[in-house]
């Protein structure tokens, strides 16, 4: 393993949350020994210092591409931590379809705000699917970003290997739902319709995306500071429709990062809407 030295630290510090906005330190520094020293490696440098030299000069930004890739790849499952699925099967589906109802709104759309290789988004197919048996026919629409390429890439192709799609689903729902292919298992194409993914860095401008009624944002701004934690959910607040709810991860909270959101509860699930946001009405 390339040894991450002292004098390299804050410059690759500084580097990696110029480009994905993780805030590191060295209680850290294993983690970029461990993720990208692999990276170095294949690029052909012995150090991090020539590591960051390269990236900063790189005009193809393969490199940094690469270095993205690495440190942002997270824990991911399907219907991980089901609570926040309960959320959305119990609570929030049922008011949306009972508002679309009364006010004739156009769509649902619901937006994965860091969807790593999709299993999160996937899994909140396959819950309309259950619950709506034609997801469609309510102008479902369900968006994945990430700031990884090859997540992105690996969400879109909808591909899971043996042990990713063991990991929260049953045999049963995966052979209803997944087709046997040569490289693993693939959500079937009614399925993979609903969903579009695309790169995203949530550091940047997101007003282009338009606006959602649910934005799930779990475990995401644990590894910003309190400077871009605020940033974040100034843009979450900008993407949520009148009566939206943002779902973030079941460790976190809002309190003191965000002020225009309350929280709320439903059963053992805690969510957020803004404060005073005017719901559509008839």
């Amino acid at each position: 393993m390339i040894p991450l030295q002292a004098e390299e630290r804050d410059g690759m510090y500084r580097y990696i949350h110029s480009v994905c906005g993780i805030a590191l330190d060295d209680s850290k520094a294993y983690l970029v020994e461990g993720r990208l020293g692999g990276v170095a490696e294949r690029f052909g440098c012995s150090t991090f210092r020539e590591l960051l030299a390269r990236a900063q000069s790189d005009s193809s930004r393969a490199i940094e591409r690469g270095i993205v890739d690495a440190i942002t790849t997270n824990e991911t499952l399907f219907f991980r931590d089901t609570t926040p699925f309960d959320l959305l099967k119990h609570k929030i589906i049922p008011e949306l379809i009972d508002r679309r109802a009364r006010t004739g709104a156009a769509r649902i759309r619901i937006w994965s705000a860091a969807c790593s290789t999709g299993q999160e988004l996937y899994s909140i197919a396959i819950l309309l699917k259950e619950l709506l048996g034609e997801p469609e026919r309510y102008n479902v629409q369900l968006f994945g970003t990430d700031i990884s390429d090859h997540a992105v890439a690996k969400a879109s192709k909808g591909v899971f290997n043996e042990m990713e799609i063991a990991r929260g689903l049953d045999p049963g729902v995966r052979d209803k739902y997944f087709s046997r292919r040569p490289q693993g298992w693939q959500i079937r194409d009614e399925l993979r319709g609903l969903a579009v993914f695309r790169k995203l860095n949530l550091m940047q401008d997101t007003t282009g995306l338009g606006r959602f009624n649910v934005i799930f944002c779990r475990n995401v701004a644990i590894y910003f500071n309190d400077a871009d934690r605020r940033t974040l959910f100034q843009r979450m607040e900008r993407a949520l429709e009148p009566g939206g709810s943002l779902v973030i991860g079941s460790m976190e909270s809002l309190a003191g990062v965000a002020p225009q959101f309350e929280s709320k509860r439903h059963l053992r699930s805690v969510y957020y809407q803004l404060r005073n946001a005017a719901v559509p009405r008839m």
